[in-house]
């Protein structure tokens, strides 16, 4: 593992990189680097048994110059101000990348949401909320849910901004609860996602996904759906990962079992079928597809070196360094970059906004449809400036696409304070 990457510098390495094949002055490129602002600020509430409790809070709003602020709101330990600040920096470009009218945000609570009752986290949440009031807002900035967060927060938050605005703004968060105005097809939508970017990949490459064989990492809602899906388009999930390690059958697995025994017992391990392995031996088995689905830096260029996969599609938020991108593209090893394969999350996130502001519902099978769209539109983008300008890899493409919207946005409505 690579923890010790700081997430921030990659994401400005990154966006470097790109900018050396967009027409921007340097400077100009520097603004695309920063977040436009931070909030960081510190929550108290009062535990079960009557202590006061404290938490570090952030929500980083890097770029507005396509829309409000997108992004989700995380809990977990490993939160910090750079990894808010990388995470709403890649939000950005992600939304540049589907094409969809947003800028890039990302929030989060540095703490273990395990550790805590169910009335214990309301209770940071709506301090949370009330914290976030001033800044966010359906045209300012729209949160949505991340790690260990879900329609429950969303809610909690939602209800909170109502209360303390004395208003009614569905579309203040996104990936509520549909009697809360959520969307049909939002739980799926990341996992639909990497499914649609690894069949366009593998069409690309001449391949049916039947004739191909899938590795996951990471078995929570992205992981676990994308596996699904997958499987239903006749792939064969031969292994899956979480944080207790790995299980690995050449036969094929059985994903939605895999899910439902995991439900049951916290693990993916405690499955009855499969060789029990780690995490490091599904990350280098041999398959034709990984999906890495965990936390980002996942994969540093050491363990590159031993990637056995043609094909990675990002489930996770920055799960490979920028020297473990340099060595896969080395090696010829198509990486489906994560801006693209998980946006299926803030593009039916957008979809659930427009409806909350034309307060007329779709149908899930609408918002499928809407989704393959939006996401095999971007596969071609990405595909066209990937072969016509010589790019190195389908990441630079994403960059370079999303940099150059970017760009546009800004100089159309020009520098003001």
């Amino acid at each position: 593992m690579a923890n010790e990457v700081n997430p921030f510098e990659s994401l400005q390495e990154q966006i470097d990189d790109a900018g050396t094949y967009v027409d921007v002055a340097e400077d100009v490129l520097e603004r695309f680097k920063q977040p436009e602002r931070v909030l960081e600020t510190t929550l108290s509430i009062e535990r079960d048994d009557g202590s006061i409790a404290t938490f570090d809070a952030y929500r980083s709003q890097f770029n507005g110059d396509r829309g409000p602020y997108k992004g989700g709101i995380r809990y977990h330990p490993g939160v910090s101000r750079d990894e808010v600040k990388a995470l709403s920096g890649w939000m950005a470009y992600k939304t540049a990348v589907a094409n969809i009218p947003y800028g890039g945000g990302k929030g989060g609570i540095a703490l273990d949401p395990s550790e805590y009752s169910t009335a214990e986290l309301e209770r940071i949440t709506r301090s949370y909320a009330a914290e976030l009031r001033p800044v966010i807002g359906p045209d300012r900035d729209v949160p949505a849910p991340d790690v260990n967060t879900g329609q429950r927060e969303m809610n909690w938050i939602k209800d909170t901004y109502e209360k303390l605005e004395n208003t009614t703004a569905p579309g203040v968060v996104t990936g509520k609860g549909l009697e809360s105005g959520g969307s049909e097809g939002r739980l799926e939508a990341t996992g639909r996602s990497v499914m649609l970017t690894a069949r366009e990949a593998f069409s690309y490459l001449g391949t049916d996904l039947e004739e191909v064989t899938v590795a996951v990492q990471g078995y929570g809602n992205a992981g676990a759906i994308a596996a699904r899906l997958l499987a239903d388009k006749g792939a064969r999930i031969v292994a899956v990962s979480d944080s207790s390690g790995s299980i690995h059958d050449e036969d094929g697995l059985d994903a939605g079992a895999v899910s439902d025994r995991k439900a049951q017992s916290g693990s993916v391990t405690d499955y009855e079928d499969g060789e029990v392995g780690s995490n490091e031996d599904l990350l280098t088995a041999d398959v034709d597809l990984l999906v890495p689905a965990a936390l980002e830096n996942a994969i540093d260029a050491d363990l590159a070196e031993d990637i056995q996969a043609d094909v990675i599609v990002e489930a996770a938020n920055g799960p490979l360094t920028p020297d473990a991108d340099d060595v896969l593209t080395d090696r010829d090893v198509y990486v489906l970059p994560d801006v693209l394969a998980n946006a299926g999350g803030v593009t039916v996130s957008y979809f659930e906004w427009v409806q909350n502001r034309q307060g007329f519902y779709w149908s899930e099978e609408r918002v499928n449809d809407e989704l393959e769209t939006v996401i095999t539109d971007a596969f071609e983008d990405l595909q066209s400036a990937f072969k016509d300008r010589d790019l190195p890899n389908f990441r630079m493409a994403a960059y370079v696409v999303s940099l150059e919207r970017i760009v546009d946005a800004y100089e159309q409505g020009g520098n003001w304070p």
